[in-house]
């Protein structure tokens, strides 16, 4: 079984700005600086992921397209990334899961979310060494890494160890992945859990959103726009 550590986390470690007593870690320098930082990282990106996408098309395993990605943000907007740490805030989830870190944009933005809360932990999974690595030194620079545990491998093997129920999941890894994902994580869905799906107009989504939509499954599902070409679907565990 996979060991967290205490769910109960002490406030203010990153040094948020205080306002009427509520903190803010996103508001926190070396937060918002390396977010700002990352996220045009991953601006300065785009032209070069353009040319090379017909080598993204091609059938490849997971290794190979974690390999073929391993140098790409591929991140959530800024505006999803608001989201997700009010949806957390709202919530206030002891374990927050999430299938897909990447370099770790999302993960920071959920993990300052439960700083705020005072409670809670985020394990995230990622394949990809060379992002492992980064994420973690980026986490430890943000002051955040106490509050996040790093899942390296396959995330429907990694995430088969949980010990604990899940209050709250996002799904930003491989789209054909995301249905495994959920129905393996399914069980120790808690009631009222949320879910998160990002990139919902990907073709590969479809077999996800038909389960979620699906009432006889368990779920209340609804769509909204976050970009102007791709959305995300949220997602409530009613079971």
């Amino acid at each position: 079984m996979l060991a967290l550590g205490s769910q109960h986390v002490k406030r203010g470690r990153p040094g948020a700005p205080n306002v009427g007593g509520m903190a803010n870690t996103l508001q926190d320098s070396r937060v918002a600086s390396t977010l700002e930082r990352m996220y045009t990282a991953s601006q300065d990106q785009m032209s070069l992921l353009q040319e090379r996408r017909a080598d993204f098309d091609r059938p490849m395993t997971a290794v190979e397209r974690t390999a073929a990605m391993s140098e790409f943000f591929i991140p959530v907007t800024p505006e999803a990334g608001q989201l997700l740490y009010a949806l957390v805030r709202a919530t206030r989830p002891e374990t927050v899961v999430e299938f897909g870190m990447s370099f770790g944009i999302s993960a920071i933005h959920l993990a300052a979310a439960v700083r705020d809360n005072g409670i809670g932990h985020v394990v995230t999974t990622e394949l990809s060494d060379t992002k492992i690595a980064a994420a973690k030194q980026t986490f430890a620079e943000v002051g955040l890494d106490d509050v996040i545990t790093v899942l390296a491998g396959d995330a429907l093997s990694t995430l088969a160890g949980l010990d604990r129920p899940v209050n709250f999941v996002l799904l930003d890894g491989w789209k054909d992945l995301y249905l495994p994902v959920i129905e393996l994580l399914q069980p120790a869905l808690s009631s009222g859990a949320v879910v998160v799906a990002d990139n919902t107009e990907s073709p590969d989504l479809r077999p996800y959103l038909d389960y979620v939509r699906d009432p006889g499954n368990g779920f209340v599902s609804f769509n909204f726009p976050v970009r102007a070409t791709d959305s995300m679907e949220l997602s409530c565990w009613t079971g």
